[in-house]
């Protein structure tokens, strides 16, 4: 009877005559900063709703979750995780270490946070799959640190064996013209990139 009813759902969902929502929803939880908050623009417009906007296009039964939040540090994520978590998490975007390099924090200890946020998630939801955004730091805290910093995401996408964007502002960062006036934050057109540069990575998983 299970099957048939699943079988009839989908058939109607083709023709229509069932909406995405009356199907239970699989959850996508974009944790992160000011960047995946959308700092400057309305929510609807930084890159996690453009991410669910394609979703919905696609017909495919899974509800982004924007928890970034401006300002947010790798320590402040692991102490919010399992707040968040109280939902269940299907797929995790983690986007946290930006403001730890903008503040010069330990690179071994912004590491020790990430993973401990994947831990914790994991615990929890064991077959949850998990995507870390990479980010940069800025130059003008040194070679040593900016390559010690950037080492960071791909020593986690190794040990772990989990999908990596391997820096979510490639296309964007520099550029004047898609940054707010503080240089720093993708303007409109500037989180449509970012979107991109997630869903290349994104898709593959959902598709499975």
């Amino acid at each position: 009877m299970a099957v048939r009813r699943w079988m009839l759902v989908f058939w109607m969902l083709s023709l229509g005559g069932v909406g995405a929502e009356e199907v239970e929803r699989r959850t996508i939880l974009f944790l992160g900063d000011s960047l995946t908050a959308g700092y400057g623009l309305d929510k609807d417009r930084a890159f996690p709703a453009l991410v669910q906007a394609k979703i919905d296009s696609l017909g495919w039964a899974f509800q982004v979750v924007n928890a970034g939040l401006s300002g947010e540090t790798s320590a402040g994520g692991l102490r919010r995780i399992d707040w968040l978590l109280r939902r269940r998490v299907d797929v995790l975007i983690l986007e946290l270490g930006g403001n730890d390099g903008l503040r010069g924090i330990s690179v071994s200890a912004m590491q020790e946070n990430l993973q401990g946020m994947m831990d914790r998630v994991w615990k929890k939801y064991p077959d949850v799959r998990i995507i870390l955004a990479g980010m940069e730091a800025p130059p003008n805290m040194g070679e040593a640190y900016t390559s010690a910093f950037r080492m960071v995401f791909s020593e986690l996408r190794k040990k772990n064996k989990i999908l990596l964007i391997p820096f979510l502002l490639e296309g964007v960062g520099g550029i004047p013209e898609l940054n707010l006036a503080d240089r720093i934050h993708p303007n409109v057109e500037g989180h449509r990139v970012v979107a991109e540069n997630v869903w290349e990575v994104l898709k593959p998983v959902l598709e499975e």
